[in-house]
Parts: C-alpha cells; sequence; structure tokens
C-alpha cells in the first residue's frame, strides 16, 4: 500500500487523496464520474464539477480517504 497523498484544486477547494486509506469502494466514481475517473491519469479533475457536487460526494467516501479543504 502507498503512503501517497496527492491534492487537486479548482480554485475554490483542494481534493486531498491518501492513496493508503483507499479501499476501492467507487463511491466516488459512482456519484461524480465526471470528476473521478480511475482509468486516467491524473483521475482526479476538480475543474469537472462544482464544488458543492464535489464536497457532497467527498463526504459519502466510506474510508476517508478522500477529504477536502476550502480554499
Amino acid at each position: 500500500m502507498s503512503n501517497e497523498i496527492k491534492t487537486y484544486t479548482n480554485g475554490e477547494i483542494t481534493i486531498v487523496w491518501e492513496a493508503s486509506k483507499c479501499i476501492h469502494s467507487g463511491n466516488c466514481v459512482k456519484n461524480n464520474p465526471a470528476v473521478f475517473k480511475p482509468k486516467e491519469k491524473p483521475w482526479i479533475h476538480p475543474e469537472n464539477s462544482s464544488s458543492e457536487e464535489i464536497m457532497e460526494t467527498i463526504n459519502k467516501c466510506p474510508s476517508g480517504a478522500l477529504s477536502y479543504r476550502k480554499e
């Protein structure tokens, strides 16, 4: 497992992804496929959705691998 932590921002919020916590539930992809695209690199595209929708999606992450901070 990786201890990698990556961040992605749209200027309003920054998405934080902690790879070591991810259990690959797929909630992020199911709830916001425009932003979370696991077959792409980088796999998170915060510019493709509103900050509000991104926050709602991240709040459904069961592992806590995804979090956010407002800028």
